[in-house]
C-alpha cells in the first residue's frame, strides 16, 4: 500500500496520561505500519510525563498539528484538569472534529465530551470513573456495559486495556478481519471481539451480577 493511503494516526498527550492508554492501541496500529502511521502531540514538541511517572516525547505541539484521520485522546489522572481547561477544549474540538475518526480509551471520553465531540452519540468510559465521565457530557448516550461504543465515527473504550480490543476492532472494521487477526496473534493478545463483554460494569454497580 502506498505511504500516501496510510492513514495517520494522530494521539494526544497531557501531563498525567495513562501509559496503556497510549501504547496499547499504538502497537495495534504499528505493527501494521503500512496502513498507519503514527504522530504525537503534545502542548509543546517535547517530553510529556505520565501518570506512571515515564514521559513520552510529543513530535509536535497541538497548535502545529496537523489534519488528522484518526485521533486518539487517552485517558489518565490528568483528564480532570483537562476538562476545565476551556483553551485546550476549545483547540481539540475544532481540530479532532476534521478526523475521519474521534477515538478514546479510558477516560479520554469525558474529554472528548467537555469538547462537545460525544453530544448526540452514544459513549462509554472507565468504569471506576463513569459517574464523572457522565458528568462531562449530559448530551451523551453513556453506555455503563460496554467493552467499547462504536457510534459513526466515534469509537470510546472502557478502562486501559479496553483500548487495545477497540484498536483491534478499528483496524479489522477499516481493514478486514485477517489483518486484525494477524495483529492480535503477532502481539499473543487474546481478542475480546464482542463489543458489549464487560465484566467490569457489574464489579463496579453498574450493571446486574450475572
Amino acid at each position: 500500500m502506498e505511504d500516501a493511503r496510510r492513514r495517520e494516526v494522530t494521539t494526544v498527550l497531557f501531563e498525567g496520561f495513562e501509559v496503556l492508554d497510549v501504547f496499547g492501541p499504538l502497537e495495534v496500529f504499528g505493527v501494521a505500519g503500512q496502513r498507519f502511521n503514527l504522530t504525537m502531540l503534545g502542548p509543546k514538541a517535547g517530553p510529556v510525563q505520565s501518570a506512571q511517572g515515564p514521559a513520552a516525547v510529543a513530535e509536535v505541539a497541538y497548535r502545529d498539528a496537523p489534519r488528522p484521520d484518526i485521533v486518539l485522546v487517552p485517558g489518565g489522572i490528568g483528564t480532570r484538569r483537562l476538562v476545565t481547561d476551556v483553551t485546550f477544549t476549545e483547540w481539540l474540538a475544532e481540530w479532532a472534529a476534521r478526523a475521519e475518526f474521534v477515538t478514546s480509551v479510558c477516560t479520554g471520553s469525558g474529554v472528548l465530551a467537555a469538547a462537545g465531540l460525544l453530544s448526540g452519540y452514544r459513549a462509554t468510559s472507565n468504569k471506576r470513573a463513569f459517574a464523572w465521565a457522565r458528568e462531562q457530557g449530559p448530551l451523551v448516550d453513556w453506555v455503563p456495559q460496554a467493552r467499547w461504543v462504536e457510534d459513526r465515527d466515534r469509537w470510546t473504550s472502557s478502562g486501559v486495556a479496553a483500548g487495545i480490543d477497540m484498536a483491534l476492532a478499528l483496524v479489522a472494521h477499516l481493514e478486514g478481519d485477517e489483518l486484525a487477526d494477524a495483529i492480535a496473534d503477532g502481539v499473543e493478545h487474546d481478542w475480546h471481539r464482542e463489543s458489549n463483554w464487560d465484566p467490569f460494569a457489574a464489579k463496579n454497580g453498574l450493571a446486574p451480577e450475572p
